[in-house]
């Protein structure tokens, strides 16, 4: 199957663009492609992953105790997605099987 799409680019928010990619191109090795106060982008054979200024941004807070799992799970279960009975997120996340089988988590959207 040839592929007709492919991931360019992710953009993550952040309250220090230039940090942010300094921190990942340290973890990740890819090269600093643009860094400013308000934008900075690091990218890698053809990917990239740039992080722009949010004023007043506020990380996510983890775990979500606010989101509500049993709902969203029962969802997907309606749906027709299976439960397999390994669960190795204990309340943070659920894993669930798509209807052919490949796996995906589910867990809260963080608030704010």
């Amino acid at each position: 199957m040839t592929a007709s799409v492919d991931l360019a680019m992710v953009n993550l928010d952040s309250s220090d663009p230039a940090g942010h990619a300094a921190f990942y191109h340290e973890a990740l090795g890819w090269e600093v492609t643009h860094s400013q106060p308000e934008y900075a982008m690091i990218s890698s054979g053809g990917v990239s992953i740039g992080f722009g200024l949010v004023e007043g941004y506020r990380p996510p807070s983890w775990p979500d105790q606010t989101g509500d799992l049993a709902a969203a799970e029962e969802t997907f279960l309606a749906a027709g997605a299976s439960k397999p009975a390994f669960q190795p997120g204990g309340e943070r996340w659920v894993v669930l099987l798509d209807p052919i089988g490949q796996p995906f988590c589910i867990c809260p959207r963080p608030q704010g």
